[in-house]
């Protein structure tokens, strides 16, 4: 699929209706394209900026500083304390707009304070079916939706980044730590900790695209269905990063990797993980 010659076109002229924007990213390539062409349009009057929390994986974190320093981009760290919200800790399926909220609101002070006109997000059309809580809390605090205003989908936006040279282009999607853990399981940062701690030693087995599913004592391991069989051949290596991680039983998901398996075992929180 090719970009279509007016999609560029047609996201500058959205960007540039807001005036001074403000991007929140996260080094997707969403927000990505986002803050990109919101530097094309505004200059030094374009701002992306990443929230920093227990619940954004500090490889995360470095994966959007060094975008950023690649494209040139504007770029601050603010940090974000959802994990102090109760709903947000209740995590009972709509953690997200608790998360969102307290994103959008840093961003908007930031805005207030500094003269930007607006806050943009990188949702797409592709996000706007099923129950979106994250949705509901930028519609509440008027954050404008760029993406969807200028009718892109998600192939659409791989493309164009792609013919814009944006290296993260094919990036998967990685959402935050909070999304491993099943709706009405309380989050706190030290299960937070504990997810990273373990995804992070199964990545260093030289794993990628998976999960590490939390469930109390219990760590439920999903990857892609063509690395099963190196898994079990590494299986004493798994079991070992993953239980020093805090967990005490490891099982690993023959169904492989698939987003929102979570929402199977408990009500959809709207993410799809």
């Amino acid at each position: 699929m090719e970009p279509q010659p007016d999609d560029l076109s047609r996201l500058e002229g959205v960007l540039r209706g807001y005036g001074p924007t403000i991007t929140a990213f996260s080094g997707g390539v969403d927000s990505t394209l986002v803050a990109v062409v919101a530097a094309r349009v505004h200059g030094p009057r374009a701002l992306a900026v990443t929230g920093v929390s227990p619940s954004l994986a500090s490889s995360e974190r470095e994966h959007a500083e060094q975008l950023a320093s690649s494209l040139a981009l504007r770029h601050r760290l603010v940090e974000t304390h959802e994990i102090e919200r109760p709903g947000y800790r209740q995590n009972a399926g709509d953690r997200c707009y608790h998360c969102k909220t307290e994103l959008f609101e840093r961003l908007r002070e930031i805005a207030h304070d500094e003269g930007y006109a607006a806050v943009a997000s990188g949702d797409n059309l592709d996000d706007l079916g099923g129950h979106r809580p994250g949705l509901r809390a930028a519609k509440e605090l008027e954050v404008r939706k760029p993406l969807i205003e200028a009718g892109l989908g998600k192939a659409a936006i791989r493309e164009l980044a792609r013919s814009l040279g944006l290296p993260n282009h094919q990036k998967p999607a990685a959402p935050c730590l909070a999304s491993r853990v099943p709706a009405g399981t309380r989050v706190d940062p030290e299960v937070l900790a504990r997810v990273e701690q373990a995804e992070a030693g199964v990545r260093s087995l030289g794993f990628s695209g998976f999960r590490v599913r939390h469930h109390g004592e219990l760590a439920r391991l999903e990857l892609a269905l063509e690395d099963l069989e190196r898994a079990l051949s590494l299986r004493v290596e798994l079991i070992a990063a993953i239980k020093r991680a805090g967990y005490r039983v490891v099982t690993l998901d023959l169904s492989g990797f698939r987003s929102g398996s979570l929402n199977v075992l408990a009500p959809a929180s709207g993410e799809h993980a």
